[in-house]
């Protein structure tokens, strides 16, 4: 029977930036952290795609976090603004 490999969100998160951030060729990146090329290019595909398959359910995408702490810092900078008027 064949024993199927899994690996850590972390180690996919490193490895989809080596080839994304750092410019390592997907052959390059795999051989570096001893993983499949083909499951590299899974990855980096799901990532480009903005998607999560193993994300927990009801968790976020970095774009949308990021777009939801955008709005979080304008509306702080309004409530300073009006709390800095009312003083």
């Amino acid at each position: 029977m064949k024993r199927i490999k899994t690996y850590t969100p972390e180690l996919r998160e490193e490895a989809v930036k080596l080839v994304l951030t750092q410019g390592l060729t997907l052959e390059d990146a795999a051989a570096r952290i001893a993983i499949p090329k083909g499951t590299l290019a899974n990855w980096v595909s799901t990532a480009k795609r903005g998607t999560t398959p193993c994300a927990a359910p009801g968790s976020r995408t970095v774009p949308e976090l990021e777009a939801e702490n955008a709005k979080l810092r304008r509306e702080l900078a309004e409530a300073r603004v009006e709390r800095d008027i009312v003083k």
